[in-house]
């Protein structure tokens, strides 16, 4: 047994450990920036295939206090590495640092990759190669101010990466992060959730993930991971095969409908090649249509998007002085954005549009405006932290009712 760590994005941890829970039966531990679980290999596979909230699943190796990087060196040789790789296999060291004293990262890894290579040396004779692009054993490497942390990655690639995305657009979402949205509004995929409505979807990712929930996909199956090759896994790929086949299935019909579009031919086209490749094109609606025109495809239901905006898009309109617009641009407001519009105004029309013809719909956005209600003229009835990399958002919903655009007074703080 081990204490596996599971890192995920800020905000986002609370929902990760309920999200083990829910996978393994087992209480996983928060802390900033992720969750402790206690686990064996059967664990680890099993976390790998299933979360879709955890950007890795680490094995812890070692821990302690350094001062340099002769400190990481000893760190690293108190390590059996016989028992994790052969001369004949390959490693890659990855550093993140916070508040590090060191002063070169790449020196560090260095240093833990001369430990590795030392060990097996002088145990055999012979060293391991470093292969930067797809290694046996993926070495990460934590250094705070005062104390460090080796696991090995038993994940391999991020575990964003599902293996389903080949047409991207410009700064899509990553897959995580799309789960934390619908994860925090609490959209299970279950016909008591209604429909989810996408109206800017971009490349797909949110009514994918949404797609492969409903689905029972699992959003592992479809990658490989690095403890495939790991040399304390090769007895439990019997296990591993076991569940790969049990997550295959229980794959079934969606029980609720998911509707999606953009107003780019470009953008739904290749959001339905990777809604193909994720094996759900046959539960999403796809359309082409401005988000500022398109009737509801449902009766009622929830509008999930997370528009584009000027942290991740730098928009060709010019703001005052000359000085690009920093508020949201959607993408449904694409071309008069890019010609020079006001995001205000998209967004006040977006509402109006909302009010004459969704309501009874419950809308949530992601944006890191603050003042995105005001823009829209709407009073939120919840707001949820959330961070989309370094960008500080928040998860806003708003309850959509027919009548006038007239703010009610602020909602309290997060």
């Amino acid at each position: 047994m081990a204490s596996l760590f599971l890192p995920c994005a800020g905000g986002v941890e609370a929902l990760l450990a309920d999200e083990v829970l829910r996978i393994t039966g087992i209480s996983a531990e928060t802390t900033r920036g992720g969750v402790w679980v206690e686990g064996d290999q059967r664990t680890a596979m099993q976390l790998n295939l299933e979360s879709r909230l955890a950007t890795r699943v680490l094995w812890p190796l070692a821990d302690g206090i350094y001062r340099d990087e002769h400190d990481l060196y000893d760190l690293a040789r108190r390590v059996d590495w016989l028992h994790w790789i052969s001369p004949a296999q390959t490693l890659r060291v990855d550093v993140t640092a916070m508040r590090s004293p060191l002063q070169s990262l790449n020196f560090a890894a260095l240093r833990i990759k001369d430990a590795v290579c030392d060990t097996l040396r002088d145990a055999t004779g012979e060293r391991p190669s470093v292969d930067t692009r797809r290694p046996d054993l993926p070495i990460a490497l934590f250094v705070g101010p005062e104390h460090a942390t080796l696991y090995v990655d038993t994940s391999g690639e991020a575990l964003f990466k599902r293996g389903w995305r080949e047409d991207t657009g410009e700064a899509p979402l990553k897959e995580t992060l799309a789960a934390a949205m619908l994860a925090a509004i609490g959209w299970a995929g279950r016909a008591e959730a209604g429909p989810l409505f996408d109206p800017c979807c971009g490349a797909g990712t949110l009514a994918i993930e949404a797609a492969q929930i409903a689905c029972g996909i699992a959003p592992g199956g479809q990658r490989r991971f690095a403890f495939e090759r790991l040399l304390p896994f090769r007895d439990h790929l019997a296990a591993w095969r076991e569940l790969q086949q049990a997550a295959k299935a229980r794959v079934h019909a969606p029980a609720v409908s998911i509707f999606a579009g953009d107003v780019s031919f470009r953008m739904t086209d290749f959001a339905t090649r990777n809604a193909e490749r994720a094996g759900v094109s046959h539960a999403i609606e796809f359309k082409t249509a401005d988000a500022l025109q398109r009737p509801p495809p449902a009766a009622a239901g929830t509008i999930l998007m997370n528009p584009p905006y000027g942290e991740r898009i730098a928009p060709k309109g010019q703001g005052t002085g000359g000085q690009p617009t920093a508020a949201l641009r959607a993408a449904g407001a694409r071309e008069a954005f890019e010609g020079g519009g006001s995001s205000a105004e998209f967004f006040g029309s977006l509402a109006s549009h909302w009010k004459r013809q969704y309501a009874g719909w419950t809308a949530w956005l992601l944006s890191p405006d603050m003042k995105l209600p005001g823009l829209m003229r709407l009073k939120e009835s919840r707001r949820v932290p959330m961070w989309n990399g370094a960008i500080e958002c928040r998860l806003f919903r708003f309850d959509l009712v027919a009548g006038s655009n007239k703010r009610a007074e602020p909602t309290p703080a997060d």
